[in-house]
């Protein structure tokens, strides 16, 4: 067996798609487990590379089940948290960074300027097994009852210095709907009263709001078959990533060079006004995602729909409103 623990959401999840791919291919006749946590189990249907989630949710103490993995991979982090838990599952093999911290002293050494994706691809590198940094994909659900082609605005994100203003994601919402689109504000369980607030202001009707009404799964398929997302630096905008749906992310505090969509692919477009010193409370929005204006957004998405309609393949860009106003709960 190999296990591989990444026990963090979704954007982090999608980021290590190719290393979990590398992995398969490396190990063909090995069952290759994913230590993360439960909820993300649709995730593993769309990736098609592992065979069994474990519910691993952090990096507390955790008694495994029987395993004698071959091989632990460590895709969570540097360690030694992370080093010292995938010890305890007591394998024959540890595959990670170097530290000493936890006494490993094997492995490449960590880059902080590194971008996700690619981290996790010369992590398998130092060991002899390659990851395409590019296979991003993941298989595309059926949208089944939810509402396609439409625009979604995903204002939500873990911390709040990576929200971009509310009134502002209101602004975007209302001229995109004026310029014909289809317009749904999705979020997290904990995001419904954002998301309504988001809606409310764009003259959106209730309907509109999906927060809290799809999981994993679902916000997928949603964006598999949507026209358009716009959002933060969060786990949505890999999403649009992996389906090739066009879409604006408006990066701050933290750079695109660490997180965002791969430069090459001009239907994702990451906005980002470069480095910019806080010195704000870490309870309002960091500046250098403040300092990006509602026409810069707008102009993006016109730019990236433009270059996502000569896709191979794109979808319909406009859902039909007996489609949308019929879905049921």
């Amino acid at each position: 067996m190999i296990l591989a623990l990444r026990a963090l959401g979704i954007g982090d999840l999608a980021t290590a798609v190719p290393a979990l791919r590398g992995l398969r291919a490396a190990f063909p006749g090995h069952r290759l487990a994913l230590a993360a946590p439960r909820w993300l189990a649709p995730m593993l249907d769309l990736i098609g590379a592992v065979d069994q989630l474990i519910d691993v949710d952090g990096l507390g103490p955790y008694r495994w089940p029987p395993l004698s993995p071959d091989w632990a991979v460590n895709l969570h982090g540097r360690g030694p948290q992370s080093h010292r838990l995938l010890h305890t599952a007591q394998p024959r093999r540890l595959m990670a960074f170097a530290c000493p911290q936890a006494g490993h002293h094997t492995g490449p050494q960590w880059r902080p300027d590194e971008h996700e994706v690619h981290r996790w691809c010369r992590l398998l590198a130092w060991y002899g097994i390659v990851a395409d940094p590019d296979d991003l994909a993941l298989r595309r659900p059926p949208p089944q009852n939810l509402p396609t082609g439409v625009t979604i605005v995903h204002p939500g994100a873990k911390a709040v210095q990576r929200r971009w203003p509310v009134d502002r994601f209101a602004a975007v919402a209302r001229e995109l709907t004026r310029r014909g689109h289809r317009v749904v504000v999705t979020g997290s369980s904990g995001e419904g009263v954002l998301a309504a607030e988001v809606a409310a202001r764009a003259g959106l009707p209730g309907s509109a709001v999906l927060a809290g009404r799809t999981g994993v799964g679902e916000l997928a398929a949603l964006v598999a078959h949507g026209r358009l997302v716009v959002a933060g630096d969060t786990g949505i905008g890999h999403l649009a990533t992996a389906y090739a749906t066009p879409s604006v992310l408006l990066f701050g505090p933290v750079s695109p060079e660490l997180w965002g969509p791969p430069v090459n692919r001009p239907w994702h477009r990451a906005l980002w006004a470069g480095p910019v010193p806080s010195g704000r409370a870490v309870a309002e929005t960091h500046p250098a995602l403040a300092a990006l204006g509602v026409a810069q957004v707008l102009e993006a998405a016109e730019e990236v729909e433009r270059t996502g309609h000569d896709l191979p393949g794109a979808a319909p860009a406009i859902a039909t409103r007996e489609r949308f106003s019929c879905r049921s709960w």
